[in-house]
């Protein structure tokens, strides 16, 4: 029976954003059955699920500062969860943009497709904001049911197919980890609640290396580095980023990375931070073999989506350079870097959206043809590549210094260096783009795409040269947490 007294309870405006867009998604689907079939220039779904990101945020706007919990402290809304919920909605917004013509381009304008982005969006947002293990299970697999989808909507191409399959597969041994870990941490606890596992720890130092709870620690660890592409975890990247449609590759990068990562860190800075000392050196193992590993496999690639699946890889090894050093100011550094990353990424791939080709031959002379999709390709790969005023620059300045204050120069220097390899890559796309040859594309864009890319540059220009507000609210942010 329905308790109406529960659904009335104020406290719902904790997920308030996530039931706009779970609507919305609905909306998407009844609205998809009488599409489909229909030839169309114009994207009518992809604009009913823009829609439904703009209620999003405008409900969203109104919670900032906010700091309560629901559903028996499951769910909270402090300003950690409304970070990462601003940058799900940006880059579940960036993605729909760039889908638009997209999809109708490629046939592949049904209402399933912005429903999935939707509902991908609300299992992020949902991972950002659970403070229980269970709860950020569920939203993990609802993120991650829907990006499976997501990634073989090219039904009718091989690629597509074979890498959604094995992300599938892999995904589905990354959440038997996930949960297996869980289960012992709570067998070792007595409970699911991160703040209570912490309590608990600290109440009772003599269980704190119980090896059940050691080994959940562990296990849920590995889940989590599966979801953020480390090395040797990241074998699926390439194939699965280069099969999917283009849009999706990048909010594959961009929006579970982030809703990854800000599911590890509220776990593991809330709960197991006593353990740091202990796993430090663990992630810093990973953090170097994940930039290398990257970093040196993205220079042989001639498909730049597969170049840039390695070189989401090696970003993530940066990030786990701040995990290393677990300060507010490396922590807050992660924050700045996911959002900054979320523009250049998803910018870079709506630009091969926009083209329809992937190979670095296919690119010869776009930059000269059709120079806003050539400066718009130059924004996103100086500032993946760390050149000043782009946001890129910064975010590597802020998280390698976090590093350095933390003592951790050898692992900073590490980091410099893969930095410095990854800029051959990124300039030679430029090269291919301008100096290579004349381009025989006849590209079709429309407003829908000048006006994503032109949202993704801005992103990345104003967080490159006025970055101040946004560093002082996520150092309070991650203050909450530690």
């Amino acid at each position: 029976m329905i308790d109406f007294k529960t659904l009335a309870d104020p406290k719902l405006i904790v997920i308030l954003p996530e039931i706009v867009l779970t609507i919305f998604a609905m909306v998407v689907l009844i609205a998809g059955v009488f599409s489909e079939g229909k030839e169309t220039k114009y994207s009518s779904n992809g604009y009913i699920a823009i829609i439904g990101i703009i209620f999003s945020f405008l409900v969203l706007i109104p919670l900032y500062g906010k700091d309560i919990s629901a559903f028996n402290h499951m769910v909270v809304l402090d300003g950690y969860a409304f970070f990462f919920k601003v940058v799900t909605l940006i880059i579940a917004g960036l993605t729909i943009i760039s889908s638009m013509n997209y999809t109708v381009k490629n046939g592949l304008e049904l209402g399933e497709y912005y429903a999935l982005i939707l509902f991908a969006a609300v299992g992020m947002m949902l991972m950002a904001s659970s403070t229980n293990l269970i709860m950020i299970f569920i939203a993990l697999e609802m993120m991650s049911v829907s990006i499976y989808c997501l990634a073989a909507f090219k039904r009718k191409d091989d690629k597509s197919v074979e890498g959604a399959i094995k992300y599938f597969i892999l995904g589905a041994f990354s959440a038997a980890f996930l949960l297996f870990g869980m289960a012992l941490v709570y067998g070792g606890t007595g409970t699911f609640d991160l703040k209570e596992i912490f309590n608990y720890i600290k109440i009772y130092p003599e269980y704190r290396y119980n090896p059940m709870l050691i080994g959940g620690i562990a296990l849920i660890a590995t889940g989590f580095l599966f979801k953020i592409s480390t090395v040797p975890f990241h074998m699926w990247t390439p194939d699965v980023y280069q099969g999917a449609p283009s849009p999706i590759s990048g909010f594959m990068a961009t929006g579970v990375k982030a809703a990854a990562f800000a599911a590890f860190l509220r776990v593991f800075i809330t709960s197991f931070n006593f353990y740091h000392s202990d796993y430090a050196g663990i992630i810093a193992f990973f953090a170097v073999i994940t930039m290398f590993g990257g970093n040196l496999i993205a220079l042989a690639q001639t498909n730049i989506k597969r170049m840039l699946a390695y070189s989401s890889i090696a970003h993530a090894g940066y990030m786990l350079v701040g995990i290393v050093a677990s300060t507010q100011i490396s922590n807050s550094a992660i924050l700045f870097y996911l959002l900054g990353y979320a523009f250049m990424n998803i910018g870079a791939f709506s630009v091969l959206a926009t083209i329809g080709k992937n190979s670095l031959e296919d690119v010869k002379g776009v930059g000269l043809k059709y120079p806003f999709l050539g400066i718009a390709m130059c924004v996103f790969m100086f500032s993946m590549a760390g050149v000043p005023p782009a946001v890129g620059f910064l975010g590597k300045f802020y998280l390698f210094s976090a590093a350095i204050n933390a003592k951790l120069y050898g692992l900073t220097i590490l980091a410099v260096i893969n930095s410095a390899i990854s800029a051959y890559y990124y300039l030679r796309v430029l090269v291919y783009f301008y100096f290579k040859g004349e381009s025989n594309l006849s590209l079709n864009y429309n407003m829908s795409n000048v006006f994503g890319l032109s949202l993704a540059i801005a992103g990345v220009l104003y967080l490159g040269i006025l970055p101040s507000s946004v560093i002082s609210y996520l150092q309070q942010s991650i203050m909450h947490l530690m």
